[in-house]
């Protein structure tokens, strides 16, 4: 088959990557792409916001399977113009895609479906936001109702800091998500649907503030790890019966079916499994650490997804041991970051045992040399028989490449490797209310809210 991913991103390189080790796969194209996945597969410009363009290149390529991986295109209704056109696509269409792209209509639908999540308040009216704050306490966790490219939340203890965030947002002409806070680990579960059946992948975690300790402000991730071998026993089939189903089906009985993944952000709290939120395809850097070890061929599952076809009893199979990756950040991420200094050091990264590079924000200047353009600029991915082994290989690749006023994280999946977390409770999904844990890693499963958002 002939598959367009769709995207420009570490995650597009990472599913570009899985999808040349599938055998059913005869040819891969990207658009636009970046540096990385040019050395990969061949490249094509393209305004994917622009659904008519999308099909235009499907059908000039004469794809069997079209991907989109960012969230922008489907919101703007890329798949439901492939649809139309009669082109298989692995994505949800703009109705469904809007449990990411609406905060508020994502609550309507988990509780109708019964879902547990954190309480919230959607409003356009300050003096209820205030009503909010007083009700829920602090940390104050607040959230423009739609896209915000991580910009969208704040979670603070600081009360004035959260108002005018809210204030900022209504402004604007938009409305917001008041929530109160969830306390406790976050995993990341990403589930396939074909509009009827779900099939999970492995959970993950990732780091999204971007110094070592979880200081700093937040980021789109700074890294990944799976497995997670502290989650209880049947930690993942608890979520798929308790959130991922009900969602499918309220979202199918409401008309618009879900046919892509379901991004699950989750906090495992002392009260039980709670949804941070939803989005509506595949995270970064997590996708990057869970493809690694995914080695059930990706073309033909999504496809089957994308066709409707995809059986819930279906046995994914999984690499032995363990994945970390590792975000390499330019100068100043996550402010405005620095673009045009040259990258080196990539080929001898590589030369790791099962270690190889993932581009994000990379690009050619004028004299061929590969160089920065954006903030996360690229992802060592590593694997090992255990994360320990995972971790060494992953940053020994990393000392490897150079690029002025870069930087990374030194401690992703270092608790998990030497076995210091623990969770509160068995995934109890189904208690109420929202409980509070003690942090992972420092770590409150809030911010990973603050950038998802």
């Amino acid at each position: 088959m002939k598959v367009l991913v769709v995207g420009p991103g570490g995650r597009e390189h990472a599913m570009i990557m899985s999808l040349l080790r599938d055998p059913h796969v005869s040819e891969v194209h990207a658009a636009p792409g970046n540096a990385g996945i040019a050395q990969d597969v061949p490249v094509h410009p393209l305004n994917a916001q622009d659904p008519e363009a999308v099909v235009a290149l499907a059908r000039d390529l004469a794809a069997d399977l079209v991907v989109v991986g960012p969230e922008a295109p489907l919101v703007a209704g890329a798949a439901d113009a492939l649809t139309e056109a009669g082109i298989p696509v692995f994505g949800p269409s703009r109705e469904a895609a809007r449990i990411e792209g609406s905060k508020a209509f994502a609550k309507e639908v988990m509780a109708a479906a019964g879902v547990p999540t954190a309480r919230a308040v959607a409003t356009s009216d300050l003096a209820r936001v205030r009503e909010a704050f007083e009700e829920f306490g602090a940390p104050y966790v607040v959230k423009d109702d739609g896209l915000a490219a991580g910009k969208g939340v704040v979670v603070t203890e600081d009360r004035d800091r959260a108002e005018a965030h809210a204030r900022e947002c209504l402004d604007a002409g938009g409305s917001v998500l008041v929530e109160e806070f969830l306390d406790g680990p976050e995993v990341s579960l990403f589930v396939l649907s074909d509009g009827t059946h779900v099939v999970p992948l492995q959970p993950a975690q990732d780091f999204k503030r971007v110094r070592d300790g979880d200081q700093g402000p937040n980021t789109g991730g700074m890294g990944a790890y799976t497995p997670l071998d502290w989650l209880p026993e049947g930690f993942t089939q608890e979520v798929v019966d308790r959130v991922a189903r009900p969602v499918v089906d309220e979202l199918r009985r409401r008309g618009t079916p879900f046919t892509g993944v379901l991004y699950c952000g989750l906090a495992v709290t002392s009260r039980g499994t709670r949804v941070i939120e939803f989005n509506a395809r595949f995270g970064d850097p997590e996708t990057q650490s869970v493809l690694a070890v995914l080695q059930t061929p990706l073309g033909q599952l999504l496809l089957d997804a994308a066709r409707g076809r995809l059986d819930e009893d279906r046995a994914l199979e999984w690499a032995p041991g363990a994945s970390v990756t590792i975000v390499l950040a330019a100068h100043n991420y996550p402010g405005a970051p620095r673009k045009g200094d040259v990258i080196t050091g990539l080929e001898d990264a590589a030369h790791e045992a099962d270690t190889w590079v993932v581009h994000a924000g990379t690009d050619r200047n004028e004299a061929g040399e590969l160089v920065s353009a954006g903030g996360r600029v690229l992802a060592v991915v590593s694997r090992g028989a255990d994360l320990r082994q995972a971790r060494e290989r992953g940053y020994r690749g990393m000392e490897h490449i150079t690029l002025d006023g870069s930087h990374y994280r030194t401690d992703i999946a270092l608790a998990a490797s030497e076995g210091r977390i623990e969770t509160p409770v068995t995934p109890a999904a189904s208690s109420p209310g929202a409980g509070h844990a003690p942090a992972v890693d420092g770590r409150p499963a809030a911010d990973a809210a603050e950038e998802q958002a």
